[in-house]
């Protein structure tokens, strides 16, 4: 990879990051919220009308906040590669990764081939 489609790529990474580290916290936040809400009021969810909406709220946001904790992980691994040198390389073959997917999947770490294998692609 080039010096300067790798800045490219990292700065899409910082910036991916910046927006998953505030979805996290908003998040976070708001199932906070939800949690004390319900611990405020004597609600039965199993029993009121709305228990099972918030219950279903709550679930969905705690299965956005999995998502984005994990999407943030795969950004900090593909940053941690370009510190390393080894960003743009295939994790299961070894060969580069093109471009465009790495344009369009930053926090790529298979080539297509190896991808569209589900990783019984070529061997490494």
């Amino acid at each position: 990879m080039t010096v300067p489609f790798t800045d490219e790529v990292r700065g899409l990474l910082v910036a991916d990051r910046e927006r998953t580290a505030e979805l996290i916290a908003s998040l976070t936040g708001s199932i906070a919220s939800m949690v004390e809400a319900s611990q405020l009021s004597a609600s039965d969810d199993e029993h009121d009308p709305e228990g099972s909406t918030i219950a279903f709220e709550r679930s969905q946001a705690s299965t956005l906040l999995a998502a984005a904790t994990e999407h943030l992980a795969d950004v900090d691994a593909a940053l941690a590669r370009i510190a390393a040198g080894t960003y743009g390389r295939c994790e299961r073959c070894g060969q580069a990764i093109a471009r465009e997917r790495l344009l369009a999947r930053p926090t790529a770490r298979t080539c297509i081939v190896c991808a569209a294998a589900g990783g019984t692609g070529p061997p490494g």
